[in-house]
């Protein structure tokens, strides 16, 4: 069997000083996280939370009819799971794998103690927090006011952000439910960005072709959702433990 990614791949737990690390890293479980796999539900209690390392989890939001619309993604930067340490035990949107990868899952009573510990890792996990909000934010006011072709962009655009390749293994079905429109709109949008050369479309493989034509066409909530994260995680290394993360408190 293949060796699994390292739980540094997961820039949180990357940032996290070394007697953070050590106390947290004997109860982190090395987990697969297989396309299209459902990692909690909406209203159900969160017994763990997920540190992805090469896949990408979707935020949907399910409406009553069965509609779901994409809040937010997470990858490599960051946890799924917030609801655990803002308050509540469970959340009212749904997770689902976007693209197939592993992971790290830990308890939801351990994170919690170590959250209440008022130290560094609940610094961190508060800065992670503000910048998912602004992606949720800037998702809501996109998908309200920007053409499908846009939205699907910046789709594109944050989830290359998350992985290591060029590529996404995504049926236009299933890219339909995450932006909540009809799967005539991808289509025709995919289709548009594939005659521009931006993109290689084939049986559910997505290949962004032209990553620099997808920034000058996107609209700007991708830049900023980046931009908000730059800001807020500048400072988080990519693979260092012993790295104590803002000791200020900022």
């Amino acid at each position: 069997m293949a060796t699994p990614p390292s739980p540094m791949q997961n820039h949180l737990l990357a940032a996290l000083p070394a007697a953070e690390f050590e106390r947290l890293s004997p109860h982190l479980e090395s987990i697969p996280m297989p396309l299209g796999e459902v990692l909690y539900e909406s209203g159900a209690q969160l017994r763990h939370v997920y540190f992805p390392t090469t896949s990408i989890v979707s935020l949907l939001y399910v409406l009553e009819d069965g509609a779901s619309a994409e809040i937010a993604v997470v990858g490599n930067e960051g946890i799924l799971g917030i609801s655990l340490f803002m308050g509540g035990d469970s959340t009212p949107s749904r997770a689902v794998v976007q693209s197939a990868g592993h992971g790290y899952r830990l308890k939801a009573e351990r994170l919690k103690q170590e959250f209440n510990r008022a130290g560094p890792v609940l610094r961190l996990l508060l800065r992670y927090t503000q910048a998912l909000i602004t992606q949720m934010t800037q998702t809501a006011v996109c998908n309200r006011h920007h053409s499908i072709e846009q939205q699907l962009c910046r789709w594109l655009l944050l989830s290359l952000d998350r992985l290591s390749s060029d590529s996404l293994t995504m049926t236009q079905e299933l890219i339909a439910n995450m932006l909540g429109v009809r799967r005539e709109g991808v289509t025709e949008a995919a289709g548009n960005l594939q005659r521009a050369g931006l993109i290689r479309y084939s049986r559910g493989r997505i290949e962004v072709l032209d990553r620099v034509g997808l920034e000058k066409t996107v609209c700007e909530c991708y830049a900023v959702v980046k931009k908000e994260y730059d800001r807020l995680l500048a400072d988080i290394p990519r693979g260092d433990p012993f790295h104590v993360l803002g000791q200020s408190g900022s």
